[in-house]
Order: structure tokens, then sequence, then C-alpha cells
């Protein structure tokens, strides 16, 4: 049975009641429709960037079909069935997994769902969608625990969670790696870090990548939501084309490499990121076209980065992923 102030004991002291404050850890929270905030925000590039998330987590309507159960075999593909491993029962009974950057916690219910009942989930956003992360929770019965914070002071002591899960989070903060000690500071020497962070792709790409992403900042969340419409209806048209062509040779001065591909995906990879699947709505599509394109921080990064990073931070990688669109890893805390 998971005691339910497990998450007073983890700040170290009872909860404030409804609109009150109390300090954990140095730092002010106050309790808004349950869940503690912190009163302020390290940077304006992160406030901007926690209004868009908040603004996107709150149309459930355009994540809660389809995009789930596509979004749990892509989880299942980059990390395998974590909760179903040997080294997941090391932790314990009733783990502590900090969702560290949790939205509206479609990963975290996702991914843990096996196991819910029996974890002790906390989960962590700059952004309002801790509300809808709650509301998810609660409508399927389960117990969280959630705080509305920047990831990089979030009020917990030094090695107390389990596992930390932040999953496409890091490179939308600040500053990744400055991120990713601020989040496993708070594990335990032995405990597991996953997470996924973008990879950076080719020149064509990255430029669009930067000059579309700079034109959304001009614009409130609707309008950025609006304009991302005629983009999501060229990559359906391009999916629904079907058409393969074949790269006779690498062009090395643009990345591409040689071979067949499916013309969407040579857009979708080289020239602009515009998401098809033909089971999901078009508005699931613009769903995750916003989701790379709207937030000011959207930091893209290379293996070797991830790698120096794991190791100046005291994290021993166990699973390494690289793909196209990111980097997943799984390493465990050996030294803090």
């Amino acid at each position: 049975m998971i005691s339910p102030d497990w998450v007073s004991t983890l700040l170290g002291g009872p909860l404030p009641s409804e609109g009150e404050s109390a300090v954990f850890n140095g730092q002010t929270l106050t309790m808004q429709h349950g869940i503690p905030r912190a009163n302020s925000f390290v940077s304006e590039a992160q406030g901007q960037t926690g209004d868009v998330f908040g603004f996107k987590w709150a149309k459930r309507d355009t994540f809660e079909g389809e995009t789930i159960n596509v979004l749990h075999n892509w989880l299942l593909e980059k990390y395998g069935d974590v909760t179903s491993q040997s080294w997941f029962s090391e932790h314990g009974e009733h783990p502590i997994i900090l969702d560290a950057g949790c939205g509206a916690a479609m990963s975290g219910l996702a991914f843990f769902g096996p196991v819910l009942d029996r974890i002790r989930y906390l989960g962590v956003d700059v952004s309002t969608s801790v509300d809808t992360a709650k509301a998810r929770f609660e409508e399927k019965g389960l117990s969280a625990g959630f705080l509305q914070c920047d990831l990089a002071t979030i009020p917990l002591p030094k090695n107390c969670v389990d596992i930390v899960f932040s999953e496409g989070v890091l490179h939308h903060t600040d500053d990744t790696r400055a991120s990713l000690g601020a989040v496993t500071r708070h594990l335990k020497v032995g405990g597991r870090a996953l997470f996924y962070v973008y990879r950076k792709k080719g020149p064509v790409r990255e430029f669009t990548d930067d000059y579309i992403r700079d034109q959304m900042q001009t614009m409130t969340p609707e309008e950025g939501w609006a304009a991302m419409e005629p983009l999501t209806r060229l990559g359906k048209a391009l999916g629904e084309l079907d058409i393969e062509i074949d790269i006779p040779e690498a062009v090395d001065v643009l990345e591409i490499p040689a071979g067949k591909i499916n013309l969407q995906r040579l857009f979708y990879w080289h020239v602009f990121k515009a998401f098809y699947r033909p089971e999901l709505s078009i508005d699931e599509m613009n769903h995750i076209n916003f989701d790379w394109y709207a937030p000011q921080n959207a930091h893209r990064h290379t293996i070797e980065d991830v790698r120096r990073w794991c190791a100046d931070f005291g994290l021993e990688i166990e699973h390494e992923r690289v793909e196209m669109a990111g980097i997943t890893i799984i390493a465990k805390k050996t030294a803090g």
C-alpha cells in the first residue's frame, strides 16, 4: 500500500492548503487547484516554451485518439519494455519515478501503464499542462503527485528518486546539458535515467526548422496552430502519394544518403517536418507538427554530446538508440 503522504515526505514537509504557500528546499510553492506551483521561472524563453505546451496539452482531442497507440509503440521501440526488465525490480515494489517534463502525462501513462497502480509517480512540468496530467490520472482512478516548476529548480533533495524519466523534454529547456544534470541530481546512486533528446539533422532541415520556429515566435499559440495547418495538409498530401524514389548516390553536401526512400520521408527528414501517419487525423498530425515548431527552446544534439554529458554526471549508459529523429538513453547513476 502506497502512503498517501509520500509526496510530503519526499519534499520534506506537509503540503500547503489551497491558496497557501510553503518553502521546500529553498523554493516557495503555492498550492493552486491541488498542485504546488513555483512562483517564478528562470527565463523568457522557458516561459514561452511553457505557454505553448500549456496550450497544446489542453487540446486533449488532438492527442487522445490513435496518437496514444502510436506513442506507446514508439516508446517500446526506443526503450524496450522496461517495466518487465530485471533491472526495474531492483528499485523495489514502489519505486519513485520522477517524470521530468511530464506535459499531460501522455508518455508517463503510456509507458508505465502496467505498474501505475504501485509506483510513486511524480510529474513535474514548467507549464499548466500539469493540470491536464492530474485530471487524466484521476479519470483513470490513479494516484500521483504533481508539481509545476522549472526542471532546473525542482524542490527535491539530492538522491531521493529511483528513476528519472524525461521523454523529449530536456531539449526544450534553456540548456539541455545543464537540465540533465539538474534532474539527475535527484536520482539515487544506482537509479536509472531514461531520456530522449532531439538529434541534429542535415543542413536544409536544420535551416528550415530554425526559420519556421523563428516565425512562430511572433505568433500567439492559436495563430501558430493555424499556421501549421497548411504544412500538415502538405505532409498528408505527400504521404498519400505513396511514391518511393531511388536516390542514386549519396548527396554528402546535404547529408542525404543513397537508396530508396518514400517521397514524404525524403521531405520529412531532409527538408521540413510535416508528420504523416494514415491512421491519424489532421488535428493529431497538426498537434505533432506544432509540438516541433512552436517552442522557442528546441535544441538538437549529437550522440557525442549525449555520451559526454552522461560521463560528466556519473551516468553509465546501459541502452543507447540513435535514429534520425533523436537519441534515446537508459543510464545507471554510478556516482553522485
